[in-house]
Protein backbone atom coordinates (compact mmCIF):
# COMPACT_ATOMS: atom_id res chain seq x y z
CA UNK A 1 0.00 0.00 0.00
CA UNK A 2 1.26 3.48 -0.85
CA UNK A 3 -0.23 6.59 0.77
CA UNK A 4 1.80 9.70 0.07
CA UNK A 5 -0.47 12.46 1.39
CA UNK A 6 -3.23 12.87 4.05
CA UNK A 7 -6.03 12.58 1.48
CA UNK A 8 -4.18 10.55 -1.14
CA UNK A 9 -5.97 7.79 -3.00
CA UNK A 10 -4.96 4.45 -1.60
CA UNK A 11 -3.26 2.17 -4.10
CA UNK A 12 -3.25 -1.50 -3.19
CA UNK A 13 -1.23 -3.92 -5.27
CA UNK A 14 -2.61 -7.39 -4.59
CA UNK A 15 -0.10 -10.19 -4.11
CA UNK A 16 -1.01 -13.24 -6.18
CA UNK A 17 -0.48 -16.96 -5.99
CA UNK A 18 0.83 -18.85 -9.03
CA UNK A 19 -1.70 -18.62 -11.85
CA UNK A 20 -3.60 -15.70 -10.37
CA UNK A 21 -4.04 -12.39 -12.13
CA UNK A 22 -2.11 -9.31 -11.09
CA UNK A 23 -4.54 -6.85 -9.51
CA UNK A 24 -4.24 -3.21 -8.44
CA UNK A 25 -6.90 -1.28 -6.52
CA UNK A 26 -7.44 2.43 -5.98
CA UNK A 27 -10.02 4.42 -4.03
CA UNK A 28 -12.11 3.63 -0.98
CA UNK A 29 -12.82 -0.07 -0.33
CA UNK A 30 -16.38 0.88 0.70
CA UNK A 31 -17.19 2.68 -2.57
CA UNK A 32 -19.04 0.99 -5.47
CA UNK A 33 -16.71 -1.24 -7.47
CA UNK A 34 -15.53 -0.40 -10.96
CA UNK A 35 -13.52 -3.03 -12.84
CA UNK A 36 -11.22 -1.94 -15.69
CA UNK A 37 -10.17 -4.53 -18.29
CA UNK A 38 -7.49 -3.71 -20.89
CA UNK A 39 -7.31 -4.98 -24.46
CA UNK A 40 -4.97 -7.29 -26.37
CA UNK A 41 -1.26 -6.63 -25.75
CA UNK A 42 -2.27 -4.06 -23.14
CA UNK A 43 -1.95 -3.98 -19.39
CA UNK A 44 -3.52 -2.20 -16.46
CA UNK A 45 -1.21 0.81 -16.97
CA UNK A 46 -3.27 1.84 -20.02
CA UNK A 47 -5.88 3.09 -17.52
CA UNK A 48 -3.47 5.34 -15.60
CA UNK A 49 -4.76 8.68 -16.98
CA UNK A 50 -8.32 8.15 -15.69
CA UNK A 51 -7.85 6.16 -12.48
CA UNK A 52 -7.45 9.08 -10.06
CA UNK A 53 -10.67 10.76 -11.18
CA UNK A 54 -12.63 7.50 -11.10
CA UNK A 55 -11.22 6.59 -7.68
CA UNK A 56 -12.87 9.66 -6.18
CA UNK A 57 -16.18 7.83 -6.69
CA UNK A 58 -15.32 4.14 -6.96
CA UNK A 59 -13.29 1.30 -5.62
CA UNK A 60 -11.33 0.93 -8.86
CA UNK A 61 -10.05 -2.56 -9.58
CA UNK A 62 -7.63 -3.09 -12.48
CA UNK A 63 -6.39 -6.47 -13.68
CA UNK A 64 -3.67 -7.69 -16.00
CA UNK A 65 -5.26 -10.45 -18.06
CA UNK A 66 -3.38 -13.75 -18.33
CA UNK A 67 -0.17 -13.40 -20.34
CA UNK A 68 -0.31 -9.60 -20.12
CA UNK A 69 1.44 -7.12 -17.84
CA UNK A 70 2.48 -8.83 -14.63
CA UNK A 71 0.10 -11.79 -14.93
CA UNK A 72 1.65 -15.13 -15.93
CA UNK A 73 0.92 -16.84 -19.25
CA UNK A 74 -1.86 -19.41 -19.41
CA UNK A 75 -2.79 -22.46 -21.43
CA UNK A 76 -5.96 -20.84 -22.74
CA UNK A 77 -6.76 -17.29 -23.84
CA UNK A 78 -10.35 -18.17 -24.63
CA UNK A 79 -12.54 -15.16 -23.80
CA UNK A 80 -14.92 -17.10 -21.56
CA UNK A 81 -11.95 -18.51 -19.64
CA UNK A 82 -10.47 -15.03 -19.27
CA UNK A 83 -13.82 -13.82 -17.91
CA UNK A 84 -13.91 -16.70 -15.45
CA UNK A 85 -10.49 -15.69 -14.11
CA UNK A 86 -11.67 -12.10 -13.69
CA UNK A 87 -14.80 -13.33 -11.93
CA UNK A 88 -12.59 -15.18 -9.45
CA UNK A 89 -10.73 -11.92 -8.76
CA UNK A 90 -13.97 -10.11 -7.90
CA UNK A 91 -15.05 -12.95 -5.63
CA UNK A 92 -11.67 -13.01 -3.90
CA UNK A 93 -11.87 -9.27 -3.28
CA UNK A 94 -15.45 -9.44 -2.05
CA UNK A 95 -16.23 -6.71 -4.56
CA UNK A 96 -19.98 -7.29 -4.80
CA UNK A 97 -21.68 -5.77 -7.82
CA UNK A 98 -19.54 -3.86 -10.29
CA UNK A 99 -19.57 -1.51 -13.23
CA UNK A 100 -17.24 -3.15 -15.76
CA UNK A 101 -15.27 -1.12 -18.30
CA UNK A 102 -13.51 -2.90 -21.15
CA UNK A 103 -11.21 -1.39 -23.76
CA UNK A 104 -11.13 -2.98 -27.23
CA UNK A 105 -11.01 -6.77 -26.77
CA UNK A 106 -11.28 -6.16 -23.03
CA UNK A 107 -14.89 -5.36 -23.87
CA UNK A 108 -15.31 -8.98 -24.99
CA UNK A 109 -14.08 -10.19 -21.60
CA UNK A 110 -16.40 -7.71 -19.87
CA UNK A 111 -19.35 -8.99 -21.90
CA UNK A 112 -18.46 -12.63 -21.26
CA UNK A 113 -18.31 -11.82 -17.55
CA UNK A 114 -21.81 -10.33 -17.78
CA UNK A 115 -22.97 -13.48 -19.58
CA UNK A 116 -21.53 -15.68 -16.84
CA UNK A 117 -22.36 -13.52 -13.83
CA UNK A 118 -25.29 -11.19 -14.61
CA UNK A 119 -25.98 -10.96 -10.88
CA UNK A 120 -22.81 -8.95 -10.21
CA UNK A 121 -22.87 -6.55 -13.20
CA UNK A 122 -24.48 -3.13 -12.68
CA UNK A 123 -23.56 -1.80 -16.12
CA UNK A 124 -21.03 -2.18 -18.93
CA UNK A 125 -18.86 0.42 -20.60
CA UNK A 126 -17.25 -0.64 -23.88
CA UNK A 127 -14.48 1.58 -25.24
CA UNK A 128 -13.61 1.07 -28.92
CA UNK A 129 -14.80 -2.52 -28.81
CA UNK A 130 -15.45 -3.89 -32.29
CA UNK A 131 -18.89 -5.49 -32.66
CA UNK A 132 -18.01 -8.19 -35.22
CA UNK A 133 -14.99 -9.55 -37.16
CA UNK A 134 -15.75 -7.47 -40.26
CA UNK A 135 -15.24 -4.32 -38.17
CA UNK A 136 -11.55 -5.13 -37.75
CA UNK A 137 -9.29 -2.87 -39.82
CA UNK A 138 -6.26 -4.41 -41.63
CA UNK A 139 -3.06 -3.66 -39.74
CA UNK A 140 -0.38 -3.77 -42.40
CA UNK A 141 2.18 -6.35 -43.59
CA UNK A 142 4.26 -6.58 -40.38
CA UNK A 143 1.20 -7.37 -38.28
CA UNK A 144 0.26 -10.14 -40.71
CA UNK A 145 3.79 -11.57 -40.83
CA UNK A 146 4.08 -11.78 -37.05
CA UNK A 147 1.17 -14.22 -36.99
CA UNK A 148 2.97 -16.72 -39.28
CA UNK A 149 4.51 -19.46 -37.10
CA UNK A 150 8.16 -19.49 -38.21
CA UNK A 151 8.53 -15.96 -39.56
CA UNK A 152 6.46 -14.56 -36.72
CA UNK A 153 8.61 -16.13 -34.02
CA UNK A 154 11.74 -14.73 -35.67
CA UNK A 155 10.22 -11.25 -35.84
CA UNK A 156 9.15 -11.56 -32.20
CA UNK A 157 12.66 -12.56 -31.14
CA UNK A 158 14.18 -9.58 -32.97
CA UNK A 159 11.63 -7.00 -31.79
CA UNK A 160 13.14 -3.71 -30.60
CA UNK A 161 11.80 -0.86 -28.53
CA UNK A 162 11.34 1.15 -31.72
CA UNK A 163 9.34 -1.64 -33.36
CA UNK A 164 7.12 -1.97 -30.30
CA UNK A 165 6.54 1.78 -30.12
CA UNK A 166 5.55 1.90 -33.78
CA UNK A 167 3.12 -0.96 -33.27
CA UNK A 168 1.62 0.53 -30.12
CA UNK A 169 1.41 3.89 -31.89
CA UNK A 170 -1.37 2.60 -34.16
CA UNK A 171 -3.62 2.74 -31.09
CA UNK A 172 -3.49 6.54 -31.15
CA UNK A 173 -4.56 9.21 -33.59
CA UNK A 174 -3.76 12.19 -31.42
CA UNK A 175 -0.20 12.77 -30.13
CA UNK A 176 0.36 10.63 -27.04
CA UNK A 177 3.60 10.12 -25.15
CA UNK A 178 3.77 6.34 -24.82
CA UNK A 179 4.91 5.44 -21.29
CA UNK A 180 7.83 3.03 -20.95
CA UNK A 181 5.58 0.74 -18.89
CA UNK A 182 3.36 0.14 -21.94
CA UNK A 183 6.38 -0.79 -24.07
CA UNK A 184 7.81 -3.01 -21.33
CA UNK A 185 4.52 -4.90 -21.00
CA UNK A 186 4.53 -5.78 -24.71
CA UNK A 187 8.21 -6.75 -24.64
CA UNK A 188 7.58 -9.11 -21.70
CA UNK A 189 4.73 -10.97 -23.42
CA UNK A 190 5.33 -14.45 -24.77
CA UNK A 191 4.86 -14.96 -28.50
CA UNK A 192 2.05 -17.41 -27.77
CA UNK A 193 0.13 -14.89 -25.63
CA UNK A 194 0.66 -12.16 -28.23
CA UNK A 195 -0.80 -14.27 -31.04
CA UNK A 196 -3.34 -16.49 -29.27
CA UNK A 197 -5.17 -13.76 -27.32
CA UNK A 198 -6.33 -11.84 -30.43
CA UNK A 199 -7.30 -15.08 -32.19
CA UNK A 200 -9.46 -16.01 -29.22
CA UNK A 201 -11.04 -12.54 -29.26
CA UNK A 202 -11.98 -12.76 -32.93
CA UNK A 203 -13.36 -16.26 -32.37
CA UNK A 204 -15.63 -14.90 -29.63
CA UNK A 205 -17.30 -12.31 -31.88
CA UNK A 206 -17.30 -14.67 -34.87
CA UNK A 207 -19.39 -17.08 -32.85
CA UNK A 208 -21.90 -14.32 -32.00
CA UNK A 209 -21.65 -10.58 -32.53
CA UNK A 210 -21.44 -8.18 -29.64
CA UNK A 211 -24.86 -6.58 -30.31
CA UNK A 212 -26.46 -10.05 -30.35
CA UNK A 213 -24.81 -10.97 -27.06
CA UNK A 214 -25.61 -7.66 -25.36
CA UNK A 215 -29.24 -7.75 -26.49
CA UNK A 216 -29.78 -10.78 -24.26
CA UNK A 217 -28.37 -9.09 -21.18
CA UNK A 218 -30.28 -6.78 -18.85
CA UNK A 219 -27.24 -4.64 -18.07
CA UNK A 220 -27.13 -1.03 -19.23
CA UNK A 221 -24.41 -0.45 -21.84
CA UNK A 222 -22.39 2.64 -22.71
CA UNK A 223 -20.36 2.44 -25.92
CA UNK A 224 -17.57 4.99 -26.37
CA UNK A 225 -15.87 5.02 -29.77
CA UNK A 226 -13.21 7.28 -31.29
CA UNK A 227 -14.16 8.19 -34.85
CA UNK A 228 -10.54 7.94 -36.05
CA UNK A 229 -9.88 4.42 -34.77
CA UNK A 230 -7.28 2.63 -36.91
CA UNK A 231 -7.92 -0.82 -35.43
CA UNK A 232 -11.73 -1.11 -35.48
CA UNK A 233 -13.83 0.69 -38.10
CA UNK A 234 -15.62 3.41 -36.18
CA UNK A 235 -18.74 3.29 -38.38
CA UNK A 236 -19.34 -0.20 -36.98
CA UNK A 237 -20.31 1.41 -33.65
CA UNK A 238 -23.71 2.16 -35.20
CA UNK A 239 -24.64 -1.52 -34.83
CA UNK A 240 -24.79 -1.04 -31.05
CA UNK A 241 -27.87 1.16 -31.46
CA UNK A 242 -29.85 -2.07 -31.90
CA UNK A 243 -29.06 -3.08 -28.31
CA UNK A 244 -31.77 -2.22 -25.76
CA UNK A 245 -30.48 -0.01 -22.91
CA UNK A 246 -27.40 0.94 -24.96
CA UNK A 247 -26.06 4.45 -25.45
CA UNK A 248 -23.41 5.21 -28.08
CA UNK A 249 -21.01 8.16 -27.78
CA UNK A 250 -18.69 8.99 -30.69
CA UNK A 251 -15.59 11.08 -30.00
CA UNK A 252 -14.58 13.11 -33.10
CA UNK A 253 -10.87 13.12 -33.91
CA UNK A 254 -10.07 10.46 -31.30
CA UNK A 255 -8.44 7.15 -32.17
CA UNK A 256 -8.50 3.69 -30.65
CA UNK A 257 -7.67 4.71 -27.08
CA UNK A 258 -9.89 7.49 -25.69
CA UNK A 259 -8.69 7.07 -22.10
CA UNK A 260 -5.19 8.10 -23.21
CA UNK A 261 -6.13 10.53 -25.98
CA UNK A 262 -9.06 12.23 -24.22
CA UNK A 263 -8.97 11.14 -20.57
CA UNK A 264 -11.13 13.97 -19.23
CA UNK A 265 -13.94 13.43 -21.73
CA UNK A 266 -13.77 9.66 -21.25
CA UNK A 267 -13.98 10.00 -17.47
CA UNK A 268 -16.85 12.48 -17.71
CA UNK A 269 -18.87 10.13 -19.94
CA UNK A 270 -18.38 7.21 -17.56
CA UNK A 271 -19.27 9.20 -14.46
CA UNK A 272 -22.36 10.78 -16.04
CA UNK A 273 -23.54 7.42 -17.30
CA UNK A 274 -23.25 5.38 -14.11
CA UNK A 275 -25.70 6.48 -11.38
CA UNK A 276 -23.63 4.73 -8.69
CA UNK A 277 -21.02 7.50 -9.08
CA UNK A 278 -23.47 10.07 -7.72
Amino acid sequence: MRDTAPNAIQLIDQARRPGELHVVEAGSPTAPTMLLIHGTAGSLVWWDPIVSALAEHYRVVRVDLAGHGQSPPARSYDVATQANRVSAVLDRLGAGTATVVGHSSGGFVATALAEQRPDIIRSLVLINTGPAPDAFAPQGPLSRLVTLPLVGRLIWTLRSEGTIRRGVGTAFTRPVEIPDAIVDAVRDMTYRAFTQAPRASLAYIAQRSMPARLAELEARVLVIFGTEDRRWRSQSAASYHAVPNARVELLPGVGHTPMLEEPQITTKLILEYDPSAR
